[in-house]
């Protein structure tokens, strides 16, 4: 079985109105389905750039004020996914809960079910600059096209939580990201090759590109998306399927194969998740399998 995937370098500029972020996610989602694409990925804080349309005094909005386009987000993309009949997993949106806010990835699914993920470890400068608060626990979702996760940015450098998510069942790390130096994104991009050897899965990342002026903690974006696959003879020798261009406005694609991924778990030139010390450290998976 294969999954094809797009991942957006998603580009944040200012912008004047809901209906314009929305007709920018669209194009992207049009883009990737004349791929053929069956998941589309967008970065971390995609709908941050709706900050940037302002309020009546002409100042950028903060992210307190995001929850209020929560509605909308929701229908707006849970309308795409039913549309072009595609997962998507759109990005983050800050959701308020018991006067906290939090980080939420969303899937959307064709049939128009909506799965969200908190992200689980929140930065200082999350905590510090917007009063982040953190997820409370991991979840992996069904699709018909295999098992998911949904981890977040700074989740990704974290071995634990992705040996969880492969215990639970999952083949595909989705890793929406937003990084704004070379520091952060270099952290994220080889802590997600770590996690796909480790593992033996695949991860599928991408950040933000571009700036927002008017927003703190958004002027400066430096990203670029990934397909990465373990390091083993039947995958490509970097463990890169598809990259795109540092800093464009872009989507790249590329075909997971699963039964491939199978394969190299049982006969691979290493077995790193059949051959962990679970007697030295913790087993994750269910009755110690």
């Amino acid at each position: 079985m294969a999954i094809r995937v797009s991942a957006v370098q998603y580009h944040l500029h200012t912008i004047s109105s809901f209906a314009e972020f929305a007709a920018r996610c669209e194009h992207y989602i049009r883009t990737a389905g004349e791929y053929g694409a069956e998941f589309i990925l967008f970065p971390e804080f995609l709908t941050t750039q709706l900050m940037s349309i302002g309020n009546e005094q002409g100042e950028a909005l903060g992210i307190e004020d995001l929850p209020q386009f929560t509605e909308r987000y929701r229908e707006m993309f849970s309308g795409y996914a039913r549309k072009y009949a595609v997962h998507i997993i759109g990005g983050t949106h800050v959701l308020r809960r018991n006067d906290k806010l939090y980080n939420v990835a969303h899937l959307f699914y064709p049939d128009g079910r909506i799965a969200e993920q908190a992200k689980l470890h929140i930065t200082p400068a999350e905590v510090e600059g917007w009063n982040m608060g953190a997820g409370e626990g991991l979840e992996v979702f069904q699709t018909d096209k295999g098992t998911i996760a949904m981890l977040t940015c700074y989740d990704i450098e974290f071995p634990e939580i992705v040996r969880m998510a492969r215990a639970k069942g999952a083949d595909v790390i989705f890793c929406p990201s937003c990084t704004d130096d070379r520091h952060g994104f270099h952290r994220v991009r080889y802590t997600s090759h770590a996690r796909a050897i480790e593992n033996q899965v695949y991860v599928v990342l991408t950040g933000t590109v571009g700036s927002l002026p008017t927003v703190d903690l958004m002027r400066a974006n430096f990203g670029q998306a990934a397909v990465i696959t373990p390091n083993d003879i039947p995958f490509p020798p970097q463990g890169l399927l598809a990259e795109g261009e540092i800093g464009g406005d872009m989507i790249i694609t590329a075909d997971l194969d699963l039964e491939l991924l199978y394969r190299v778990r049982e006969h691979g030139s290493v077995t790193t998740w059949r051959d962990r010390r679970t007697d030295l450290y913790t087993d994750w998976t269910e009755g110690g399998r």
